[in-house]
């Protein structure tokens, strides 16, 4: 067809070849769909693993049409995911651990994860990472203006050194509110004369109410479902477990985007904020 098409008219080389008009049209139609789907597919594989594998098939349909200004359907999008085994990992419940205070302050937070400026109000905790027979600590402290980890540190020891050695990492302004949960670290002495000495709002959530600190729950979920518990981590090594958490916190500040942040990764969406 393609050969005659320029030469005779379309309808006088069907009736050659006893094809109906309306059948070549329909041919010709369905012929371009696979070409339109292959790109589809093609694209959305190469932002899974331009992304790690960590994203859900609604953030990969927004990215398509941010990125690719690809207008797909996200049932479409789930479909070729499961297809091909795309879909992101379920993250794992954390079941508290509760421990005994020493000093409780007042939940002046109150689950109001919104800041308007930076470093106005910080969330912070600490989550264990497991290799082997042992296990590490890991403590960091997030604002919650962009979710950005503003402060983090690791070590085998959780001990109230631990989290003041993250906490001074930070040059703070006076009076922004510090909220953490009711750990024995948390309600130490030394950790309320320190944040008292540097001018912080101490606020604790109540016991057994890690909803209280969701944001900072949510992200060492998402480090351990996004890393670890992609692979065999009880078979890491000390220093295998410290590269892939400093690396992963890098990825999750500086490319890992965020809904609420309107796709954005925190430092780029604090960066433009602050145009």
């Amino acid at each position: 067809m393609e050969e005659y098409k320029n030469v005779h008219p379309v309808s006088v080389i069907l009736d050659c070849f006893g094809v109906k008009r309306s059948t070549f049209y329909r041919w010709k139609a369905t012929s371009k769909k696979p070409k339109k789907i292959d790109e589809v597919v093609e694209k959305i594989e190469q932002l899974c693993m331009d992304n790690h594998f960590i994203y859900g098939y609604r953030t990969i349909t927004r990215l398509l049409k941010k990125i690719h200004g690809l207008v797909v359907n996200r049932k479409k999008v789930y479909r070729i995911m499961k297809e091909n085994n795309w879909l992101c990992r379920t993250r794992p419940k954390k079941v508290p651990t509760l421990g005994k205070p020493y000093y409780v302050t007042e939940n002046k937070l109150d689950r109001n994860f919104q800041a308007k400026k930076p470093f106005e109000k910080l969330v912070t905790d600490i989550t264990y990472l497991y290799f082997g027979n042992c296990r590490l600590y890991l403590s960091s402290i997030m604002d919650l203006y962009n979710r950005e980890i503003v402060a983090y540190s690791i070590s085998d020891c959780q001990d109230t050194d631990f989290v003041l050695d993250t906490l001074n990492q930070l040059n703070l302004p006076q009076g922004v509110l510090l909220h953490s949960d009711q750990g024995s670290v948390y309600t130490s002495k030394a950790y309320d004369q320190a944040c008292t000495e540097k001018g912080i709002t101490r606020s604790m959530s109540r016991k057994g109410a890690p909803a209280n600190n969701a944001c900072i729950e949510w992200f060492h979920s998402v480090l351990k479902s996004e890393t670890f518990y992609l692979h065999n981590w009880r078979n890491l090594t000390k220093d295998s477990i410290t590269d892939i958490v400093k690396n992963d916190i890098i990825f999750y500040n500086e490319t890992r985007i965020q809904r609420k942040l309107n796709d954005l990764s925190p430092i780029e969406y604090r960066k433009q904020s602050s145009k």
